[in-house]
């Protein structure tokens, strides 16, 4: 009978599969005759209740490699010698479960990825089998916790506390392709013109199977979007659009600012195109199915269902996705392969979601484009907003040209994500791209502040003062850019007005005087802007990395 040892110098291999195995795996393993090897047969065979107990996924008992017997009669084990007992190294294979699932997705996702890149123009037709429970599982802890609940009331807390029934129970219904997605739960945003932002909540499962699609497909279409859009992509942000876009025009052959808005987007997405754009890249038909699902799942409006038969719902998670997918066929690739060629000059084109900005060398080349763009729009059930289209001179050149060709002689400006842009000077005379807080949005901030303060009348000053601090301080984060300083002053002076009201209105004694709210200023005082971020820089950075 013959035992099974390790072989020395080999480091114990365990596989990934072992959890499901019905049998433990010994890999890279040799047999020893008993005659021949004492250390072997000092070891006794697994009886069946070890046997078991490693079926039920408990751990092995302790495997010393077998010592060579010219080493055995030098050296002694343990503690025998008097110096500390050798310890067993812990195996890097044998991690968690939940750490190998979640390993295991992140490299079938990196497969997509390679995959998409290597075939730009195949369509995917097996993407849905990935919506398993580890993918699921991996999908629900990015959701972000705390939101508000959707139309069933249950909360992400609510979810995890029978987190892995649920996980079954909904990859059993998508699999069966009996999962329903419920309606969104429509809520009212208040924009700054005065208007309100319609904005879908989702459940938390269906904010789950969102974020799993979206894990999917984000990894075929991020190799397919161009470098210039930047809207809700990863490792992309604001700035980032705003440094390029400034670079751009500093460096580049700028004369025309072509400002135009899409009226409505995001409620005028037509269901049918979207999908026959989706199916470039993507041919899986239950995955198709299971995007339409979302697409037709209607809103809750005061109690009631209401049928969605064209766009895509602001707040969810896959609308982002299917927002960029849309625009990507739409406006960005035909740009760059079909009016690009066509123009005599230089142009080029900056998006974020559906507010995007092009430029152009030339007058004639602006408003052909224009023009067109127009009935491009009209194709795929989109319109221009006129009243926010414009076309003006901008760049190096903009007020030498509008003195000698009319406008007063000063350059246009336009307004792009919640920045006026307009054309200055540097210290030493030469032409510099200048931005500050758009009004509009200036003014939206301060009602927004004055609300919430007004809304949080009762509640604790130390919680209302810490909260309006990190209020303060994610206004000073995205609008903390250059030559915008005085702009971030002038919102720390807003906020100190309005919380001086809102300190006399919750006092019972009346008005409170300035010198005692001047006291408390100094023992707490409000957040103040200390850095600017170098958006000059950025883009120099942004420009010499993209690839056009």
């Amino acid at each position: 009978m013959a035992s099974v040892v390790w072989r020395p110098g080999v480091e114990r291999p365990f596989a990934f599969h072992i959890m499901s195995s019905k049998q433990p795996v010994r890999s890279q393993l040799f047999l020893f005759d008993v005659k021949t090897n004492h250390a072997a047969a000092s070891m006794h065979p697994q009886s069946e209740e070890e046997r078991l107990a490693n079926d039920a996924g408990k751990s092995d008992s302790r495997i010393v490699p077998q010592q060579r017997t010219d080493r055995v009669r030098e050296t002694k084990l343990g503690n025998a010698s008097g110096g500390k007992a050798a310890k067993l190294s812990r195996d890097p294979s044998r991690t968690h479960p939940q750490l190998r699932a979640g390993t295991d997705v992140i490299s079938r996702l990196i497969r997509i990825s390679e995959r998409a890149e290597r075939h730009p123009e195949e369509a995917f037709n097996n993407l849905f089998s990935m919506l398993d429970v580890t993918l699921l599982r991996h999908a629900f802890h990015k959701l972000e916790r705390g939101k508000a609940p959707g139309v069933d009331g249950q909360t992400w807390e609510q979810y995890e506390a029978n987190l892995e029934s649920n996980l079954e129970d909904l990859a059993t219904r998508l699999h069966r392709q009996s999962y329903r997605p419920h309606p969104s739960l429509r809520r009212e945003i208040p924009k700054g013109n005065g208007k309100t932002r319609p904005l879908g909540i989702a459940c938390v499962e269906d904010k789950l199977v969102q974020r799993a699609v979206v894990m999917i497909l984000e990894r075929i279409y991020e190799k397919d979007f161009y470098a210039f859009s930047f809207g809700f992509r990863p490792g992309k942000s604001c700035h980032d659009a705003l440094s390029v876009l400034g670079t751009d025009i500093a460096t580049k052959k700028v004369n025309w600012i072509s400002d135009a808005d899409i009226k409505g987007f995001f409620d005028n997405v037509c269901h049918e195109q979207l999908i026959e754009l989706v199916q470039q890249r993507v041919s899986d038909p239950r995955m198709l199915w299971l995007i339409q699902r979302f697409l037709k799942a209607g809103v809750m409006i005061d109690n009631r269902r209401h049928d969605t038969d064209d766009g895509v719902a602001q707040g969810s998670v896959l609308s982002p996705l299917l927002a960029n997918v849309y625009l990507h066929y739409v406006l960005d690739q035909w740009f760059v392969r079909d009016v690009q060629p066509r123009l005599s000059g230089e142009s080029h084109i900056v998006r974020y979601a559906d507010d995007f900005i092009c430029w152009f060398e030339r007058e004639d080349d602006a408003r052909r484009f224009l023009e067109v763009l127009k009935k491009r729009l009209a194709r795929f059930s989109l319109e221009l907003a006129e009243d926010k289209s414009q076309l003006i001179r901008f760049g190096r050149f903009a007020e030498r040209d509008s003195k000698r060709y009319g406008n007063g002689g000063r350059p246009g400006v336009f307004d792009f994500l919640g920045f006026t842009h307009y054309c200055g000077h540097s210290r030493s005379g030469k032409f510099k791209l200048k931005r500050k807080t758009a009004t509009k949005k200036l003014r939206a901030k301060y009602l927004a502040l004055k609300d919430w303060l007004r809304h949080n009348l009762t509640q604790p000053i130390t919680e209302v003062w810490r909260t309006l601090n990190r209020k303060l301080c994610g206004h000073y984060q995205y609008y903390g850019i250059n030559d915008n300083w005085p702009y971030l002053v002038k919102y720390r002076q807003a906020a100190k007005r309005f919380a001086y009201r809102w300190i006399c209105r919750r006092s019972q004694k009346g008005r409170i005087s300035r010198k005692t709210f001047a006291q408390y200023l100094a023992r707490n005082p409000l957040a103040e802007p200390r850095r600017l971020t170098d958006l000059i820089a950025r883009g120099r950075q942004l420009a010499a990395t993209m690839n056009r």
